[in-house]
């Protein structure tokens, strides 16, 4: 980049590198390990034989408790039949709709792959295992006042797995306007910024974020049940890890017309660890 940025530097309006498309994911580590649900079962004192209703009670409980009866009300709800739906164009035709700028913005909800636990008779004794199958999830969008375009996933199964996506560049956009400072944006991309150093400068301060703090603000908005739905093991918090993230540099070139082409290479990374998290079972 350094010499790319050196042979064409009498064309570059601009640089901005940071942060793209990040996405994180909330565990709670002890039920993931090899005996970790048969744990929270004799610490509840559920038995084996009731662990398919004891599981089916939690869930329900926590479906009524993660905003759906509110978006319903509010007509922000929808059930999507088919997993190649894109929820995103989804929940941006409900912005546009009722005139989303702030807050919540929808709940959808889906079938889909996820990692559960099932009851299985192994050398003549009921245990629970852990295994890939498939759940309902509930997708939260909003619309951060610091963050702007979101989402926050909850798996509605045990170990009810979160995840949330936000975007830096869109973090950047929301930056600049509380700040006042000007700029063009076209989707996902910076075309012109009045100071380029100075949006430059509020990208690098995204790297002092303590993410852990940041994401756990987001767990009683859609699982406001945890901890305490865990009873006897009611200590438990989410650890979160990266799972996916990009790393973009956007570079603007003038043009005779004094508007900005604008050409972004990212790198990708995936499962960087915010803090250790015990492995599956």
């Amino acid at each position: 980049m350094n010499a790319f940025l050196h042979r064409f530097g009498s064309l570059v309006m601009g640089v901005l590198t940071g942060l793209d498309r990040l996405i994180f994911r909330g565990k709670l580590c002890p039920l993931y390990a090899p005996e970790g649900m048969n744990i929270y079962l004799d610490a509840n004192k559920v038995l084996r034989k009731d662990f398919d209703q004891h599981t089916k009670e939690v869930t329900k409980k926590i479906l009524q408790a993660s905003l759906i009866e509110e978006a319903k009300a509010m007509k922000r709800f929808e059930y999507l039949g088919s997993t190649k739906i894109d929820k995103d164009k989804v929940a941006r035709g409900f912005a546009k709709k009722h005139g989303v700028t702030q807050g919540l913005v929808c709940v959808l909800q889906c079938v889909e792959p996820c990692w559960s636990y099932t009851l299985e008779s192994v050398a003549h004794r009921l245990t629970v295992q852990g295994k890939q199958r498939k759940c309902s999830q509930l997708y939260h969008y909003y619309i951060d006042p610091r963050f702007g375009w979101m989402y926050v996933r909850l798996q509605t199964w045990f170990p009810f797995e979160m995840q949330i996506y936000l975007n830096g560049r869109e973090w950047l956009a929301r930056t600049m306007d509380q700040q006042g400072l000007k700029y063009r944006r076209s989707d996902n991309k910076i075309l012109w910024v009045e100071d380029w150093p100075g949006a430059q400068k509020l990208l690098d301060a995204q790297l002092q974020t303590n993410w852990p703090s940041v994401l756990d603000a987001y767990q009683p908005l859609v699982h406001p049940l945890h901890p305490t739905f865990l009873g006897k093991l009611s200590n438990l918090r989410y650890n979160w890890t990266v799972h996916q993230s990009e790393w973009a540099t956007d570079v603007a070139f003038a043009t005779i017309f004094g508007t900005a082409l604008v050409t972004s290479s990212s790198v990708a990374n995936g499962a960087s660890t915010v803090a250790a998290c015990a492995g599956r079972g």
